[in-house]
């Protein structure tokens, strides 16, 4: 290996070791306990070094947001077209979604600015559009052909996504409510979608 190549491997490993060890300190204390200079304690440089990778906070917290888009999207491409049912489909897409927000508490919190202030979120970040776009697909799956518009799909990816996303924020500001509710309460929610798109 040249020298060139050394120093740019070198880079990479320093930039993978910031980026753990904001993921370290968001998982431990929260992401607003986040700062350069505590990520340079923990990778034992100072907090210069760390802004030659990252050139401020939002900077490296946009590429966190970046990180848990692609974990997200990952997932829900594994489970996409698993289902002949597009009801099944939207179902099985949304139970992966769940569960990722739960499994990847900090990531889903970062991504969403639950209890994060970051100026990141008004960005339009590509991979933030992924997720709606996989989950849309199958809706248009679900739709007759008179209804199969923009629109139509972009009402009810909300619809549904409002439902989903505000019952994980409610879980994620209440640790008291049971996970049997949790169920019960999505189980419900969806079907109600369900059946407004069978009788429209």
């Amino acid at each position: 290996m040249g020298i060139i190549e050394r120093k740019q491997r070198q880079k990479d490993d320093t930039r993978l070791r910031i980026v753990d060890a904001a993921l370290k300190i968001g998982k431990e204390h929260g992401w607003n306990a986040l700062s350069m200079r505590r990520i340079g304690d923990i990778i034992e440089y100072s907090a210069p070094i760390v802004y030659e990778y990252f050139s401020n906070k939002d900077a490296l917290l946009i590429e966190l947001i970046r990180m848990g888009y692609r974990k997200l999207v990952k997932q829900l491409k594994a489970i996409n077209k698993s289902h002949e049912s597009p009801v099944k489909q939207i179902e099985a897409l949304w139970q992966v979604y769940w569960d990722f927000a739960f499994a990847e508490r900090e990531f889903y919190q970062l991504m969403f600015g639950i209890d994060t202030s970051c100026a990141c979120h008004t960005l339009r970040l590509p991979e933030a559009e992924q997720p709606e776009a996989l989950i849309s697909e199958a809706i248009r799956r679900l739709l007759p052909n008179r209804e199969n518009t923009d629109e139509k799909v972009s009402e009810l990816y909300y619809t549904f996504w409002s439902i989903v996303h505000g019952l994980i924020s409610l879980n994620m500001v209440r640790a008291d409510i049971p996970k049997s509710l949790n169920g019960q309460v999505l189980t419900s929610a969806l079907s109600g979608v369900f059946r407004s798109i069978a009788t429209d």
